[in-house]
Order: structure tokens, then C-alpha cells, then sequence
């Protein structure tokens, strides 16, 4: 089947585009790059910790690499066909799994390490000349890592349920706290010692809060109510997670 009725953009281009040639060679690189480049740049400019040159590179792999399957295929006629695109995914896996970092029980990197598995796949896909999937992969990705997090934030300050990471001066204030949070209308549903914080000499714990009254799902964000327990004298650190 002609290259350009699958992909509209090749048809755009030319089928030269779809062939493995030095000008397709040279497009499939720019484009990987530029694509990367733009990714990687929001996520430098929200300083995560994999930003524009580890972007890049992990794009560029799966673009070398799925051109470098598809040349062993077609020419050599060899039997290990997708040999290079399956170990630089295996190596964006591995890579990906250091980005887990944790943060007063909070983990963080999830996102930054997903948007590198995309990158890596967006890649493989402009290698294998599907420009379309990938322009559009692209800008869905970009919408999804630039766009959605303002909705998540909505969305998490509507719910009414929150967990909060607590520091206490002393255990000894707990029944105190606990006290307090049913006074303003909050129910603990679970409460547990932080065990990264055990013989350290401080009193963390790792609490789920659910609004109960009626005034505060309707008028009061998280970071109001956690802003009014930071008052508290005894609460040497709170923070949702």
C-alpha cells in the first residue's frame, strides 16, 4: 500500500519521505529533535528533574533505533526485526524508575517518567516515518503535561477528601490535633507514623482527612483549611501530598 495514503503527510512531503534515505534519514532526526525539544522545554521550565537534553536524547534513541530496525529488515532480510527499538525501550524503563523520588511520603517523578516513555514511543514512530501519529501524539502530549494539571488541581480542591503530611512538636499533641480536626468539621479516616521519619526524634505522621460539614465542601480549598491548621502551635509542618 502507497506510504501516502496511510500517512497524509507523507503525501504532503513526498514518499521520499517514507523511504529510509538520506533526506528521509536527516527529517526523521530534525523532526525527533524539534518535537523533544519543545517537550523537554516545559518540563525545564516547570523544573522536573529530566528536562530538554534528556527529552532530546531518549526521543532521538527511538528514532535511530526504529531506523535502524527497519534498515536490518528490509535490506538484510534479517529475523530481529524491532531488536533495537525493544532495548531502548527496556533502557527508558530502567532509566525511568531513579526519577521515583520520595518527598515527605510523597512520590514524585510519575509524570516526568511517563512523559519520557511517551517521548521515547514518539521516536519510534517518526523512525518509522508515521509523521501524522507523531504530530499529533506530540501535541496531545503537550496539552496533557501543560494544560491538564490547572484541571487537576480543580478537580483535587473540589474533592472532599485530602491527605496531609504532619509534623508535630511532640506525639503528645496528637489526641490534641485529632480533637481539633473534629471540631472544625473533618474526619481523620486513617492516621500512621511516617516510617522515614522513625528514631529521628520527630513526631511525623501520614494523615487522610474527609470534610464532613456542609460549609466547608462548599466554601473552603484544601490549602485553606490546611493553612488553619498551620496555626495550631504544636504543628511545626503541614503540607497536603
Amino acid at each position: 500500500m502507497n506510504q501516502s495514503v496511510i500517512d497524509p503527510l507523507v503525501g504532503l512531503i513526498g514518499n521520499w519521505a517514507a523511504e529510509i534515505s538520506l533526506s528521509s534519514i536527516l527529517l526523521r532526526i530534525g523532526l525527533s529533535a524539534l518535537l523533544s525539544a519543545v517537550i523537554g522545554t516545559e518540563r525545564s521550565n516547570k523544573r522536573h528533574s529530566a528536562g530538554l537534553r534528556t527529552f532530546m536524547l531518549v526521543s532521538l534513541a527511538g528514532t535511530i533505533a526504529m531506523m535502524v530496525d527497519l534498515w536490518l529488515y528490509y535490506r538484510l532480510q534479517t529475523g530481529f526485526f524491532l531488536l533495537s527499538v525493544a532495548a531502548v525501550v527496556s533502557t527508558t524503563m530502567i532509566a525511568t524508575n531513579s526519577l521515583f523520588i520520595s518527598s515527605r511520603n510523597q512520590i514524585k517523578g510519575i509524570t516526568t517518567a511517563a512523559g519520557l516513555l511517551v517521548c521515547c514511543f514518539l521516536g519510534i514512530s517518526l523512525g518509522a516515518g508515521l509523521y501524522t501519529l507523531t504530530a499529533v501524539a506530540a501535541v496531545a502530549m503537550l496539552l496533557c503535561l501543560s494544560w491538564l494539571p490547572r484541571l487537576e488541581i480543580l478537580l483535587k480542591d473540589r474533592s472532599n477528601h485530602f491527605e496531609v503530611h504532619l509534623e508535630l512538636t511532640s506525639g503528645a499533641h496528637l489526641r490534641e490535633f485529632v480533637t481539633t480536626i473534629r471540631r472544625l468539621g473533618l474526619k481523620i479516616d486513617d492516621i500512621e507514623t511516617n516510617p522515614a521519619y522513625l528514631n529521628s526524634g520527630l513526631s511525623v505522621y501520614s494523615v487522610a482527612i474527609s470534610i464532613t460539614r456542609a460549609e466547608l465542601k462548599k466554601f473552603k480549598t484544601h490549602k485553606e483549611i490546611i493553612d488553619a491548621l498551620a496555626t495550631l502551635e504544636y504543628v511545626s509542618h503541614i503540607e497536603e501530598i
